[in-house]
């Protein structure tokens, strides 16, 4: 027995060390075989979206507005929505993000007070990465388009500048006609004869007003310009590039400031870990040589974590162009014909475009959103590419 039990213990240390080696490989096998399911998985993936959107796809689908018509349906106004919506989100969030970093990692407060109010905004920031992107649709909402109903309604702006509204008439010849109004909530103009319009083309001209039931001029001409005295208008507006209002309504600007409270916490996040990673010594060679705490963080700090931020920052805007449930709280519409003209215009984007597509029962409309994805697929690997060139370029210089 006690002979046995020497020869057990003897040869446990080798039967222990085979055993972890064995454990070593197949946790390595384990961690292949789960790669390779996922690289396959989205191999099939891509392979199914080009198979079923390849065949159709042409410059008409990318340069054409949504139809009701498969052939003719095109993703243009949603691809410009996105580029804008993002464009707004990375001009807001990459600031706030990276400077909410710097503050948060190399201005540390030394005040007991001060220390527990950083404390506070570290953790608020860390759970704020992990609220679903509908509750930011809904903060959006109430925050920027309706700014918590303090300055009038979402669809009725009490500030607002770079506007001209009109009454639209069609007149007996089948002419518009459209009469200058004051504001939004003017009460319609008096017809009377004489009265000022412009045609579609920006030609002034003088109205004529006839009765009711009075006998239609027989000048081409004059028929052109006649409206009847009962005639109705619509209000309609022609907005300029700088149009601005407060509230901020359900345009461009309240998408992309929503989408920047979605990504702002992984763009913090990711910068801080990047300063973090940048060595103290770095720091204190800088304080030592008698540079300011500013000083050592412009010259020093940020420039060596640029490649991380940079990274953080690709993570952000990926995120940000595939999101399509607080754009949907935010536009509330799915259907946009033309490109956006100003940051209050109306929008949509590719997601939303794509869903709008895929929830139809026409197999044909399944074929235009896989066409859809490849276009998103592309302006996504567009975007990551450009971040990836600028963070290889501040890598370069900085070596």
């Amino acid at each position: 027995m006690s002979q046995n039990s020497e020869v057990t213990n003897a040869k446990s240390p080798h039967r222990s060390l085979h055993g972890r080696h064995r454990l070593d490989r197949w946790f390595v096998r384990f961690c292949q075989a789960t790669a390779m399911v996922s690289v396959i998985m989205l191999a099939i993936m891509l392979t199914a979206v080009f198979y079923q959107g390849l065949p159709g796809f042409s410059w008409r689908f990318v340069s054409s507005a949504p139809s009701a018509t498969p052939s003719e349906a095109g993703i243009r106004p949603a691809l410009f929505g996105s580029m804008w919506v993002c464009g707004v989100c990375a001009l807001f969030a990459l600031p706030i993000g990276v400077s909410t970093a710097i503050f948060l990692e190399e201005f540390k407060p030394r005040r007991r007070v001060m220390r527990w109010f950083h404390s506070f905004i570290q953790l608020n920031i860390s759970n704020l990465a992990g609220v679903p992107s509908v509750v930011y649709g809904i903060i959006g909402l109430t925050a920027f388009a309706g700014m918590f109903g303090i300055m009038g309604q979402t669809n009725e702006a009490a500030f607002e500048v770079g506007a001209t509204y009109f009454d639209q008439f069609v007149s007996e010849g089948d002419r518009i006609l459209l009469v200058p109004a004051d504001a939004a909530g003017a009460p319609e103009p008096i017809l009377k004869s004489g009265l000022v319009a412009l045609t579609s083309s920006g030609e002034s001209v003088q109205v004529n007003v006839i009765g009711a039931k009075s006998r239609l001029p027989k000048q081409a001409d004059v028929r052109a310009v006649t409206l009847r005295e009962d005639a109705e208008a619509g209000r309609i507006s022609k907005k300029t590039w700088y149009y601005f209002r407060l509230p901020l309504g359900r345009g461009v600007l309240t998408g992309g400031l929503t989408l920047m409270l979605v990504v702002l916490p992984i763009v913090i996040i990711a910068s801080q870990e990047s300063l973090r990673a940048v060595p103290n010594s770095l720091r204190e060679g800088s304080l030592g040589m008698g540079a300011t705490q500013w000083q050592t963080v412009q010259n020093v700090t940020l420039p060596s974590a640029i490649p991380g931020i940079m990274t953080g920052a690709i993570l952000a805007m990926s995120r940000a162009i595939g999101e399509a449930a607080p754009v949907l709280i935010i536009c509330g519409i799915v259907y946009i014909g033309s490109n956006p003209s100003n940051l209050m215009d109306d929008f949509s984007v590719m997601p939303l475009q794509i869903f709008n597509w895929a929830a139809r029962p026409q197999a044909e409309f399944h074929s235009v959103a896989a066409q859809g994805i490849i276009v998103l697929l592309s302006l996504l690997l567009s975007f990551n590419a450009v971040a990836v060139l600028i963070r290889n370029r501040t890598q370069k210089t900085l070596s």
